[in-house]
């Protein structure tokens, strides 16, 4: 089985992580990115949908394990990519929708942050920042997209106390648009990215490089600041 798989339906590119909790470590940072390639290259009516591959994650984060294993230079470049590759998903030229089916932890929160839209679970799975629990700082860009997304009582209960957030509470904080069954997640998601399909790519990118700009410096500088791992 692939890291990733790409497939559409209609005009909605349907991107299913299928690599575990979908932790990011080199080959499947590859493989997003390469999917990503896909989309750019095609032409016509699009927008984007994500999701994990089974019923538990959407994406469990970093892979801690491989970057300790890798060496300081080796992990802390794979980091930066990382963050580079957010700043890509932020600023994308067609509309993307999250369907967060599962638990979707520190940077597997911040690529769901990433999109212009969240459907989520609404009876399990959370979206957490838990890096205040296991002693890592965000990284600049990390912080500036969660600050650039959350509501400041959100981002202060989410970033200082790990807390964990449910789908029918990430809606009613104004984290995710809709909450819904899991069965339910992935057509809602698709639902939603149909009727977005007909926006012009130049212009809807430019408009995202209006909005989120600052942002989407700091990710692309990707410094690591304080973050240690």
């Amino acid at each position: 089985m692939t890291a990733v798989d790409l497939r559409r339906e209609g005009a909605v590119f349907v991107l299913t992580m299928q690599n575990g909790e979908n932790r990011f470590h080199p080959p499947f940072l590859t493989a997003l990115n390469e999917a990503l390639d896909t989309i750019e290259a095609s032409t016509g009516p699009a927008a984007l949908v994500t999701t994990g591959g089974t019923e538990k994650f959407y994406s469990n984060g970093l892979d801690l394990e491989w970057i300790g294993g890798a060496g300081p230079s080796e992990g802390a470049a794979f980091v930066s990519d990382v963050m580079r590759f957010l700043g890509r998903l932020m600023a994308f030229p067609v509309p993307t929708v999250a369907a967060i089916n599962g638990h979707a932890f520190a940077a597997g929160a911040m690529m769901a942050l990433a999109h212009d839209f969240r459907v989520m679970r609404s009876d399990r799975g959370f979206l957490c920042l838990n890096e205040i629990d296991i002693h890592i700082p965000l990284a600049p860009g990390m912080a500036a997209l969660v600050k650039s997304r959350l509501p400041a009582p959100t981002l202060r209960d989410m970033v200082l106390t790990g807390a964990r957030i449910g789908g029918e509470d990430g809606r009613a904080r104004g984290i995710v648009d809709e909450a819904v069954a899991l069965a339910d997640v992935v057509p809602r998601a698709v639902a939603l990215a149909a009727t977005l399909t007909d926006k012009d790519r130049a212009t809807y990118g430019a408009l995202k490089r209006g909005l989120y700009g600052t942002t989407l410096a700091v990710l692309a500088e990707a410094s690591l600041g304080d973050f240690t791992a």
